[in-house]
C-alpha cells in the first residue's frame, strides 16, 4: 500500500506519490517555478524522489498539460480548498506525550463540540484554553466535528474535499497536533469526526484525477465513493492511509466514521473491515490503542461484531434510537423519522436492548428494520439527547435549553449519564446554552450556494416547518451558533454546570453505572404517570432512579432489592433551583413523592 502525498525522507529527499490511472503525463511545479515530470509507476500511480520540495514549499500538479491542481492528498492548503498545497512534515512534531494511555472506551465521557463555534475565536488554539474546564466538569474525551479542509471559513465540516487537510482557518496541522498533545497531558482523549462515505461539493477535484467516484450508487451526496469497482484499489488505498495518518501522526485517540451506511462496497473484505485491519497492525506497531466509531443508520449488528464473527470489527456506534424514544418521552412531536417512536415503552427497550427496532415493522421505513443485539457490552454503544444533527438540522437550530423546561433538561441529562452506555453531550448542553447550532457554509459557488438554501428548505417540508429558513450562507448564522461562555457566570447557566458536574462524578464514584453490563439492569415502566423506573448493580452495589416525565407529581414506591437505600440525587432539590426534598434515607416498600419532570437516585451504599 502507498502513502499518497509528500512523504519527507530523513536523507533530506522527499518523496511525492499521486494516484492518477488515466493521465499519461503528471508534473509537479514547486513554488511556482521548478516544473519536475513523476514516472508513471505500477496500479495507475506516479511517483518522484527529489530534494527540491522543502518543508514549506508550495506545489501543485498538472495532468497532461492541464491547469495546475492542489494535491488530493495535501496535508496543508494555507490558501483554501483552490489554492496550492504546501509540504508539511507531520513525523517531525515534537511530542511530549508518551505517558498517555488511552482509557477503555466504557470509561469515555464524551464532548461533541465544533472548532469554529465552541469559542469566539474559533481555532484549536482556543479549545486548549478550555481544556481545564472541560477536566473540570468530567469529560475525558473530546469528539471534534470535521476538520478535513473545506471552502471558506464555515462550515459543519461535512463538505470537506481535502481529507489529509488540515482546516487552514482553525490552525493547520501544526494547531491540530499542539492541541492533541496538550489533550493528553490534561488526560482527555481525542476523538475526530471523519467522513469516508463523499466528499464535498466544492473544490474536490479528485474525478480530474482518477475514478474516485461510483455511479453504480447514488447516495444523498450523489455518487457514492468508488470502494469496489474498476480502479477501487487506489481509492481503498487513499482513505485507509487516510485513517492510519490521523492515528500515527496526529495521535488521535479514536475515529468517528460519518455516516458508514452511505458507504457502498461489495467487496470480499468491506473497507471498513480492512481499515481496522490496518489499524491493528498500527497498534501492534506503536503499543498505542486507538478505537473507531460509526454512525449507522441500518441496526446491524454486523459493523460492531468482531472480525472473527464476520463482522467489521468497529469498536462502538452512535445510537440514535435510544435519542428519538428518549425526545418523544420528555413530549417531542413525532414528525418525519420520529413518527416511528411511542414514548416511554421504547425508552425503556433502548435501555433494555439498544435498539428500538431489532426486526419489527417499522411505519416509516415501510420495512421491518434491524437485529437484535446480543452478547454487546454498553460500552459499544453511544448516546446522547442531543446532537450536532439533532439541534442543527432543526430549521431554527433550536437546542434543548429552548425547547424544554429547565427541569426537563435535567431529567434528559440523567437520562443518559445514568444509562448503561456510553454519554456524550453536545457543547454548551451542559450550562443550557440558549444559542442556536444552525446549518453554515460558505461556498464561493453562488449556484452552489442558492442549490443548498433550496435543498434545506426542501429538508424542513417532511418536518412540516414552518416560517422561512436561516440563510446558511449568511455570516450570522455561523456567529449566532457561538457558545455563550459568560453565561456560565449566571444563572439558570451556573447551576445547570454544577448539576452536569455532579451527575458526571456520580457515575463515575458508583460501579452500578460505571460498569456497563446489559445484563445487569431492570426497567419498569408507569405508564399512566409516564414514568421510567432504572435499576443498575454491580456485584452488591445498586442504584434505582426514578424518571418522572411527566407535568405532575407522582408518588413511586421503593423497590424491595435492599433494605435500606440513600440519596445519591434529587434533581428538584432547591441546590438544583428546585423547590423540593425528598428522604435522604428510604426503606424498601416506602412511598415517594416524585414532583413533576424530575428523577431521584438513590444507592444501596452510603458513597
Amino acid at each position: 500500500m502507498r502513502k499518497p502525498g509528500v512523504d519527507f525522507h530523513k536523507n533530506g529527499t522527499n518523496e511525492i506519490v499521486l494516484w492518477a490511472p488515466y493521465a499519461v503525463k503528471v508534473e509537479t511545479i514547486i513554488d511556482g517555478a521548478e516544473r519536475l515530470e513523476l514516472e508513471k509507476s505500477e496500479e495507475g500511480y506516479w511517483k518522484l524522489t527529489t530534494d527540491q520540495i522543502k518543508e514549506g514549499s508550495r506545489y501543485q500538479f498538472c495532468l497532461n498539460g492541464s491547469d495546475p491542481l492542489p494535491d488530493p492528498a495535501s496535508r496543508f492548503q494555507p490558501e483554501g480548498v483552490h489554492g496550492s498545497s504546501q509540504a508539511i512534515d507531520l513525523k517531525n512534531y515534537q511530542w511530549s506525550d508518551e505517558q498517555w494511555k488511552n482509557p477503555p472506551l466504557e470509561e469515555y465521557i464524551l464532548y461533541e463540540l465544533h472548532t469554529g463555534t465552541f469559542t469566539q475565536e474559533g481555532t484549536f488554539l482556543s479549545i486548549e484554553q478550555k481544556l481545564d474546564y472541560l477536566k473540570d466538569l468530567g469529560v475525558n474525551a473530546i469528539e471534534i466535528m470535521p476538520v478535513a479542509q473545506f471552502p471558506g471559513s464555515r462550515n459543519w465540516g461535512y463538505d470537506g474535499v481535502a481529507p489529509y487537510a488540515v482546516q487552514n482557518s482553525y490552525g493547520g496541522p501544526r494547531g491540530l497536533q499542539h492541541l492533541v498533545n496538550a489533550c493528553h497531558h490534561k488526560g482527555i482523549a481525542v476523538v475526530l469526526d471523519v467522513v469516508y462515505n463523499h466528499l464535498g461539493p466544492e473544490g474536490a477535484y479528485h474525478y480530474l484525477f482518477g475514478p474516485y467516484f461510483n455511479d453504480k450508487y447514488r447516495i444523498p451526496w450523489g455518487g457514492a465513493i468508488n470502494f469496489d469497482d474498476a480502479w477501487s484499489d487506489g481509492v481503498r488505498d487513499y482513505f485507509i492511509e487516510n485513517a492510519l495518518m490521523w492515528f500515527r501522526e496526529f495521535h488521535i485517540d479514536a475515529l468517528r466514521l460519518d455516516a458508514v451506511h452511505a458507504i457502498k462496497d461489495f467487496s470480499p473484505v468491506h473497507i471498513l473491515k480492512e481499515i481496522k485491519l490496518r489499524v491493528n497492525d498500527l497498534m501492534k506497531e506503536t503499543g498505542r490503542t486507538h478505537y473507531l466509531m460509526v454512525e449507522l443508520d441500518l441496526n446491524d449488528t454486523r459493523y460492531i461484531d468482531q472480525l472473527e464473527k464476520g463482522g467489521y470489527g468497529m469498536d462502538a456506534q452512535w445510537v440514535d434510537e435510544f435519542h428519538h424514544s428518549l425526545r418523544v418521552t420528555a413530549g417531542g412531536s413525532r414528525y418525519g423519522y420520529f413518527s416511528d417512536f411511542e414514548g416511554i415503552h421504547h425508552l425503556a427497550k433502548a435501555y433494555q436492548d439498544v435498539f428500538v427496532y431489532d426486526g419489527q415493522f417499522s411505519q416509516h421505513r415501510k420495512k421491518r428494520f434491524g437485529v437484535k443485539v446480543e452478547g454487546e457490552n454498553g460500552g459499544r454503544f453511544i448516546v446522547f439527547s442531543q446532537n450536532h444533527d439533532q439541534v442543527g438540522n432543526r430549521m431554527l437550530g433550536e437546542r434543548t435549553s429552548v425547547l424544554k423546561s429547565f427541569e426537563m433538561q435535567k431529567v434528559l441529562a440523567g437520562s443518559v449519564l445514568f444509562s448503561p452506555y456510553i454519554p456524550m453531550l453536545f457543547m454548551g448542553e451542559e450550562w443550557s446554552e440558549p444559542h442556536p447550532f444552525l446549518y453554515f457554509v460558505s461556498h464561493t459557488d453562488p449556484q452552489l450556494a442558492e442549490a443548498v438554501r433550496k435543498g434545506r428548505k426542501a429538508e424542513f417540508t417532511a418536518f412540516h416547518a414552518e416560517g422561512e429558513a436561516p440563510d446558511p450562507m449568511d455570516q450570522d448564522a455561523f456567529l449566532q451558533s457561538k457558545l455563550q461562555w459568560d453565561l456560565l457566570e449566571e444563572e439558570p447557566h451556573r447551576t445547570m454546570f454544577r448539576f452536569y458536574q455532579t451527575l458526571i462524578a456520580v457515575r463515575k464514584q458508583q460501579p452500578a453505572l460505571s460498569h456497563l453490563n446489559r445484563s445487569q439492569l431492570d426497567v419498569e415502566v408507569m405508564d399512566e404517570q409516564n414514568v421510567l423506573f432504572l435499576r443498575r448493580w454491580h456485584h452488591e452495589r445498586q442504584v434505582f432512579c426514578y424518571f418522572n416525565f411527566s407535568g405532575a407529581q407522582q408518588t413511586v414506591k421503593i423497590p424491595n432489592q435492599s433494605d435500606k437505600w440513600h440519596l445519591l440525587i434529587n434533581s428538584a432539590a432547591p441546590e438544583w433551583n428546585g423547590h423540593s426534598a425528598v428522604p435522604t434515607s428510604v426503606s424498601h416498600n416506602e412511598n415517594i413523592d416524585l414532583q413533576p419532570e424530575s428523577f431521584i437516585l438513590y444507592s444501596n451504599n452510603h458513597v
